[in-house]
């Protein structure tokens, strides 16, 4: 009969764990809604500008010395 309840304390225990970990999560995602802007950051573009593009060699300008050869 003892482990009975020692299970169920332990039961308790791991749910009042997952309850106060989701409402850690739900106050975090409150804050950030009601959290101003930052103005200071410049806005984020999903579309690689020609620089990100040549850093990455997508773009490779083309030699005029081995267009003349």
């Amino acid at each position: 009969m003892a482990r009975s309840k020692r299970m169920s304390v332990q039961k308790r225990l791991r749910e009042k764990k997952k309850a106060e970990a989701a409402a850690l999560k739900r106050e975090m995602r409150a804050q950030q809604r009601s959290a101003p802007p930052v103005e200071d950051e410049e806005p984020r573009s999903d579309i690689a500008d020609r620089e990100a593009l040549e850093g990455y060699g997508v773009i490779v300008e083309p030699e005029e010395d081995a267009a003349d050869a």
